[in-house]
């Protein structure tokens, strides 16, 4: 269990806390924020007095920031109240496709494109008055494009130089594509966050008849790029690990990439056990169904799919379908990114609640401390899996 108590907060606050929830996440910053107040009503009282804690126990940690549009499209930042001096936390979402704005009286869909452009215009409006600036971007803008074939963008990089020099101290992104982007911004703080133990927990609070031992269960990676994920999974869970790679053709290039041909198997026998396959995203559904397939194929007994980010660009009719046929028994993903009302209500979805996780980071840098602990989920697994086993309340 995340426990805010075992956390050392003895450090004095960088600044006066404040939350800036973009358009499309002020739900994850409502929750962040009721954490927030009730930890600092907790332990708020013995600093009332000390001047350096000025502001620290407060009824509301977050600040009035709004991105009104002009007809034209065109928008500005505006921000509502003081920010002097502040210790700000931007929580940005670029994956809500959900709002709209008006567009010479046509209603357009916000892109990741308007989204980084409003956490600019945000940063903008701020002025450089802020004390320290820090950007929560779940879903690293551009992330997918990471890395050169021939004569292309670096986007990525492109974006986290751009924050950078607008004066952002702190990157905080979770399941990076590829980690090594953060070398384009060496000398500034990035931490890319993995929620390997928010996966195990909903995992075993849904499901209580799961053995966690290597003759009942594996880790599977879908692809080469995930096989460091599926990797620490098996070790921290002391499982067998499998992992599939993809066969392209690569004299087609389909929707922007080269089509995958079939999907090829490396490990031990599936047969009769329980399988998690684990990526960072899960974007058409197209290859974690594929391998699902293969794996039934093998005779794996339940398979379920967990992924930080459930983007279902083609929708859930497939998921629906492969549920239904017993293909699939389960799909986890974070609520870091927009998530449909209509995904919330399948049968086979898992929701895995991040804003506790999220609030006690904030909380942690905020007193300037170290959230190396915060990052490493291993004693947190072991803890959670000795109570699954005997048979408490996960």
């Amino acid at each position: 269990m995340l426990r805010r108590n075992e956390r050392v907060l003895d450090n004095i606050p960088v600044g006066s806390l404040g939350i800036i929830s973009l358009d499309g996440c002020q739900e994850m910053g409502n929750k962040i924020n009721d954490y927030l107040v009730k930890w600092r009503h907790e332990d708020g009282p013995e600093y009332k007095n000390d001047v350096i804690f000025n502001g620290y126990e407060r009824d509301n940690y977050l600040i009035n920031a709004k991105v009104p549009r002009f007809g034209s499209g065109e928008a500005k930042g505006i921000i509502g109240q003081s920010v002097r001096g502040m210790d700000l936390y931007l929580i940005v979402d670029v994956c809500n496709y959900s709002l709209t704005y008006s567009l010479s009286g046509n209603a357009n869909h916000m892109s990741p494109d308007d989204h980084f452009q409003n956490l600019k215009r945000v940063i903008a409006a701020i002025g450089g008055k802020a004390r320290r600036l820090n950007v929560i971007m779940p879903f690293l803008y551009e992330s997918r494009q990471h890395k050169r074939s021939g004569r292309e963008s670096l986007d990525c990089a492109l974006g986290l130089q751009e924050l950078v020099r607008m004066g952002v101290d702190n990157i905080i992104t979770f399941d990076a594509h590829d980690p090594r982007v953060q070398n384009a911004i060496p000398l500034n703080g990035f931490e890319t966050v993995r929620p390997t133990y928010q996966f195990v927990k909903a995992l075993l609070h849904t499901y209580k008849d799961l053995q966690i031992d290597s003759k009942h269960m594996m880790a599977i990676s879908p692809d080469e790029g995930a096989t460091e994920r599926a990797v620490y999974l098996a070790n921290v869970l002391n499982l067998d690990m499998g992992m599939f790679y993809k066969r392209r053709d690569y004299t087609k290039i389909v929707d922007g990439r080269n089509p995958i041909v079939a999907h090829e198997f490396l490990g031990a026998s599936v047969e009769g056990k329980d399988v998690i396959i684990l990526d960072d995203m899960i974007s058409s559904g197209d290859s974690i169904l594929d391998v699902a397939g293969q794996l039934k194929q093998r005779k794996a007994k339940r398979i379920f799919a967990a992924a930080t980010f459930g983007l279902f660009t083609s929708g859930l009719d497939k998921f629906d379908k492969a549920y239904e046929e017993g293909l699939i028994n389960g799909v986890l993903t974070t609520n870091l990114i927009y998530q449909t009302p209509d995904l919330l209500e399948r049968p086979w979805y898992i929701n895995c609640d991040m804003s506790k996780y999220l609030a006690l980071m904030i909380d942690t840098l905020n007193h300037d401390g170290s959230i190396s602990s915060i990052l490493s989920p291993d004693e947190r697994i072991q803890h959670v899996i000795a109570k699954y086993r005997n048979g408490e309340e996960v």
